[in-house]
């Protein structure tokens, strides 16, 4: 490779007729014997000479290959890349260059073919350039990729070749080069096809998998009639198909294309002397493609074809970015319920109970509060669902329980001179269950030396009625430590009110559904309330009474509701008319106030 080039030999130069046998060396007659295609070319790129086989590929005639530019026979100028390697090689400054190309041969074919460039060897001037024809390798290639990218009950692309397909549509360069620069994707799920499984066997299971592919291919053929490109469709998996869409133009196309796959579905099928009727759910997700990544695009995929099933099945669902930031918050919330109980992120608020008669402060209902580092301070109502689902609700009602106790002995102690007040503390039904409650509620009394009658637990109407076995045990051993038993959101459930009589309760919650008709003495328009509500409220009251049960109305938000309770019999009110839930340091203050008289903070 490093002598000086003196340029190609014009073709007309060479008197090829005077080389005799005694000329060829075995190099020579191994070069022209063998069936490999092989030229010599010098370091301007030009063809020296060329053996049989090379002339054959190409279907010319060797000698008139001599004298012509080797990247142009094959095809070297294609790419950049391999043309530069090529040139690299020529000029010695790269030792080997190897690729694949595809040439046309004159009579209309096209060979696939690996192209190898190398120096010749013992000093000699040039490069060696051998093709062999790869066109078998490339054909069993191709069909061993088909197999493997495409499902063999279906016939249609499967999930790896579905993700391929996706991933290069989500490439800059892909979609940038789009007209839209969007993309769209049906998930698709059939309605109980375990059921045909498990009935008529996997052969007809099969079989009408294949017919449904059939019908979502028609869907896209028709989809793509007339548009630059057709769905790809693709089974997923079991009984899960998807419809792609590069470049689509919106949410509108995308839902024409779900609704005209399940209209499609609808007909029933009719497999080896079996009608089958089905039906599916879609879900529908249509977006910007950049930024945009497969897996981001599937999740959402999936969380909508849930939905879907959610809302009845048989039908599409489009992606709803709120509705799916509310469950990436529950998600996220729920993940870190038990350590922020650790991080110590729950406080307690404490709203008063306060007597209907003299208006003075009895107790207070302890009431939790998230402050979380991302979503900022959440109310119960947003996470304690969440706990009693994970168990993690023990944990946080043990934390709760013993907090409250502890805060209400420090009252206690502060105001050594005013009468205690009780504090109220929700327990949920799994905590009586998962736990030991009454070691709990004991091993907390003992430890803040708080009294047990200052101790009041609030369950659920629907915890609490129809109690037996553990739970009742729990309560009457609860009941006997002499610990208040209050039932919460009473009236609200199917009350068994003969059962009550024999619940260890001590007090009734009014739910607030019930004040609220009690907020008028008249309505705005001057028309007396139901006096059904008066009554309903009354009757309950006087029930509670005569069981020897206290009776505490929630939501009391105006004097006029807070009259008519009074009048009624209600013992004591606990609403914003008196205080809004606030930290144990307003309580203190009410509490050295001396009058005990409570309204708004």
């Amino acid at each position: 490779m490093s002598g000086t080039s003196e340029g190609p030999t014009p073709a007309a130069d060479l008197d090829r007729s005077a080389v005799t046998d005694s000329d060829h060396t075995p190099y020579d007659r191994v070069f022209g014997a063998a069936p490999l295609a092989m030229a010599v070319v010098d370091h301007e790129g030009i063809v020296v000479r060329a053996n049989p086989a090379f002339g054959e590929l190409l279907g010319l005639d060797c000698a008139a290959l001599t004298g012509r530019a080797a990247a142009d026979l094959v095809d070297l100028t294609a790419d950049a890349r391999s043309w530069h390697a090529y040139r690299e090689v020529l000029s010695g400054r790269q030792a080997r260059l190897r690729c694949a190309r595809r040439l046309k041969h004159p009579g209309g074919n096209s060979v696939w073919v690996q192209l190898t460039v190398a120096p010749l060897t013992d000093g000699e001037a040039g490069v060696l350039l051998s093709v062999a024809d790869i066109s078998a390798r490339r054909e069993l290639q191709a069909r061993l990729r088909h197999l493997q990218m495409h499902d063999p009950v279906t016939r249609l692309p499967n999930r790896t070749l579905f993700f391929e397909r996706l991933s290069a549509a989500l490439e800059a360069e892909s979609y940038e080069r789009g007209a839209t620069g969007r993309i769209g994707l049906c998930y698709l799920d059939l309605d109980g096809f375990k059921a045909v499984n498990d009935t008529l066997g996997h052969r007809v299971g099969d079989r009408l998998l294949a017919a449904v592919a059939e019908r979502l291919t028609t869907v896209a053929d028709a989809a793509g009639y007339a548009r630059a490109a057709t769905p790809l469709v693709a089974r997923l998996g079991g009984d899960e198909f998807a419809l792609l869409v590069e470049d689509s133009t919106g949410t509108e196309q995308l839902a024409d294309l779900a609704e005209s796959a399940l209209t499609s579905l609808e007909e029933p099928f009719d497999l080896a002397g079996q009608r089958l009727s089905l039906t599916a759910s879609i879900g529908v997700v249509e977006r910007h493609a950049a930024g945009t990544t497969a897996t981001g695009l599937m999740q959402a995929a999936d969380t909508t074809l849930y939905w879907a099933k959610a809302d009845g099945k048989a039908r599409w669902t489009l992606f709803d970015p709120e509705r799916n930031a509310h469950r990436m918050t529950r998600q996220a919330l729920s993940s870190t319920l038990r350590p922020a109980v650790e991080r110590g992120e729950f406080v307690l608020d404490y709203q008063p109970l306060v007597g209907m008669e003299d208006g003075r402060l009895s107790g207070v209902e302890a009431l939790v509060r998230w402050h979380h580092p991302q979503f900022g301070t959440l109310t119960p109502n947003r996470f304690i669902g969440l706990a009693e689902e994970d168990g993690s609700i023990v944990q946080l009602g043990r934390w709760a329980l013993v907090t409250a106790c502890r805060q209400a002995r420090r009252w206690q102690l502060d105001h050594p001179g005013e009468p205690p007040i009780f504090v109220s503390v929700n327990v949920a039904v799994r905590q009586v269950w998962d736990s030991d409650l009454v070691a709990d509620v004991a091993q907390t009394l003992a430890e803040t030396g708080l009294a047990p009658h200052l101790l009041q637990l609030e369950l659920t109407e629907s915890a609490v009625m129809g109690s037996a076995g553990r739970p009742l045990q729990a309560l009457q051993a609860l009941s006997d430590m002499g610990v208040r038993i209050a039932i919460d959101d009473f009236g609200t459930g199917y009350s068994n009110l003969a059962y009550l009589s024999r619940l260890p309760v001590s007090a009734l919650k009014l739910d607030g559904s019930f004040v609220r008709g009690f907020q008028y003495e008249e309505t705005p328009k001057g028309v007396p309330p139901n006096p059904a509500d008066e009554v309903i409220v009354e009757a309950m009251i006087q029930l509670a009474h005569r069981l020897g049960l206290t009776v505490t109305a929630e939501c009391v938000e105006t004097a006029a509701q807070a009259s008519r309770l009074r009048r009624i019999g209600c013992d004591t009110g606990q609403g914003w008319l008196y205080s809004r839930p606030v930290p144990p340091d307003r309580i203190s203050e009410l509490l050295g106030a001396r009058s005990y008289a409570v309204g708004k903070p």
